[in-house]
């Protein structure tokens, strides 16, 4: 550790995956908690070391993007593996009726996830394990050591099923206000609803840290991600309201993808309250984190310099097109000052609990941010296909060599394709380029070629060569599909409902899969990660 804090680390590959993406025996309709350790072993026979997870906060019924929360520090209970709880005895379908069984043998044999279908079944089930259960020392010390936001999580969850999911702000005044005496009163009318919450809580942590255990035994790290923000009908904003403007709205401004830019719905931070209490509400979300991972991605790194933002009565015109937006702060100088003492205060949160704070810094980012990083001891992103001398008038590929050592490296994120449908749909011209780099020179042939074993070699070594201390593949480049989780700006069951396309053992025994995990296996040794 140098004396800024950092650790130093090794040169590593890893796999990033939605944890509901995989699949694992008695895993009902989406990847669980149960499946983390098994796939982390087939990962790790392919010379993988670390696994990069999507968010695992729980998110609304109805809802899809992990990155949608209604807690930014509860797991979302969908992801408790139900064969482990021994209030059901080993038989959790014994929790379901006939028609229960029939819906969740669907589920398990759907090709895609149904995030709604499954949270049906699996709450329903956990149900009957809560009412079996009789309470425990460790469950109590949990509830104890996690007071500070359990306590107005499992409230808001309680208090949301009571009033059938309308969101917080349509309550009766007393709730909606917090009035402790409302509060109190309400506490003692739904004592076990808020009971139940607390044991999911309790169970889904106890079963993470058992699967994170596993990986460490395997050598295996892993990594999470921490959304930008919680959804305006969260427990954080009911709860911590000082700190949320409910006036205005988050979203981005327009780029060369979306001339309109975009808008999320979520509501920004107040800046001045959060400063005001030496962002602690940010450093407790930090250091949580870190708790749970041994690294974690800062989503939307560029917000915590400068948030884009509009006013929620004035978002779009009569033809339905966005109105431009402000950001807060509004300037260059109070913006490098806002977005340091920020990431300052969180990445030293993280490290006073031994993890390392990655910055997500894509999309349109002020030419000021990289440096400020580096003073910060931030890894930023590195994806291949956008590292370019962007002002050079040919445009060349920036060779991954000399990417710096504190960087993440990919060919892409959860928001892009696979890397072999950007190969496919590259004109001749792009794909040369990219040959073009040193460490490609005998590989133009290539440039004429379809994706394939050659194809894959070459741009593994290319990515795996580069100078980062971290290099991502996504799963689909490992097991060599082309299939991708999100399509940014587009809503529908197309987005986060990717599963694996078999079980762990019919993947080992697919000889396409198994290929193509052999060719990023050895690239890895050749590279030294």
């Amino acid at each position: 550790m140098d004396p800024t804090g950092a650790r130093a680390l090794p040169r590593v590959a890893g796999v990033t995956v939605p944890l509901f993406s995989l699949r694992g025996h008695g895993s009902w309709g989406l990847g669980d908690l149960g499946c983390l350790a098994p796939f982390g072993h087939w990962a790790r026979e392919a010379g993988l070391k670390l696994v990069q997870l999507l968010p695992l906060n729980e998110i609304a019924g109805g809802d899809t993007s992990p990155y949608a929360s209604i807690t930014a520090f509860g797991m979302d209970p969908v992801y408790v593996s139900l064969g482990e709880l021994p209030e059901l005895d080993g038989d959790p379908e014994g929790a379901l009726d006939e028609a229960g069984v029939a819906a969740l043998e669907g589920l398990r044999h759907g090709p895609r996830v149904d995030h709604d279908g499954a949270r049906a079944l699996k709450l329903r089930a956990l149900r009957v394990a809560f009412e079996r259960f009789t309470g425990d020392q460790d469950h109590r010390a949990f509830l104890r050591e996690n007071s500070a936001w359990l306590d107005d999580y499992a409230l808001f969850r309680a208090l949301k099923d009571a009033h059938q999911g309308a969101p917080w702000w349509r309550w009766e005044e007393g709730l909606r206000e917090r009035d402790p005496a409302a509060l109190a009163r309400a506490l003692d009318a739904h004592e076990r609803a808020v009971g139940f919450h607390r044991y999911a809580q309790w169970r889904a942590h106890r079963q993470w840290e058992a699967a994170r255990r596993a990986l460490q035994a395997l050598g295996v790290e892993v990594m999470g991600d921490l959304p930008f923000m919680v959804g305006r009908d969260s427990a954080d904003v009911w709860s911590q309201r000082r700190f949320f403007r409910a006036e205005a709205s988050v979203g981005v401004p327009p780029d060369q993808f979306d001339p309109d830019g975009q808008e999320w719905g979520l509501p920004p931070y107040r800046w001045d309250a959060l400063r005001q209490d030496d962002f602690g509400w940010l450093r407790a979300r930090s250091r949580h984190a870190g708790t749970l991972y041994d690294r974690f991605r800062v989503d939307h790194l560029v917000g915590f310099f400068r948030t884009y933002q509009r006013p929620v009565d004035r978002l779009r015109d009569a033809r339905n097109k966005l109105l431009p937006g402000t950001f807060d702060p509004p300037t260059e100088a109070l913006q490098k000052a806002h977005g340091v003492s920020v990431l300052a205060a969180m990445r030293d949160a993280a490290r006073a609990v031994g993890s390392t704070l990655v910055a997500e810094d894509l999309g349109t980012i002020p030419d000021f941010v990289r440096p400020l990083l580096r003073d910060l001891d931030l890894p930023g992103y590195k994806v291949l296909m956008w590292e370019k001398a962007w002002k050079d008038p040919t445009q060349p590929y920036l060779d991954p060599q000399t990417y710096p050592v504190r960087s993440v490296a990919c060919f892409g994120t959860h928001d892009t394709a696979p890397v072999s449908v950007w190969w496919n749909e590259a004109p001749r011209a792009e794909r040369e380029a990219l040959l073009a780099l040193p460490s490609r020179a005998r590989d133009q042939w290539l440039a004429t070629e379809p994706y394939g074993p050659d194809v894959q070699t070459a741009l593994l070594d290319t990515l795996l060569g580069a100078g980062s201390e971290l290099v991502l593949l996504l799963a689909q480049e490992v097991l060599g599909v082309d299939d991708r989780v999100n399509l940014p700006s587009t809503v529908g069951p197309h987005n986060w409902s990717w599963r694996l396309p078999g079980s762990l053992d019919a993947l080992r025994a697919d000889p396409r899969v198994e290929a193509s995990r052999a060719r990023v296996r050895e690239a890895i040794e050749r590279h030294g990660r």
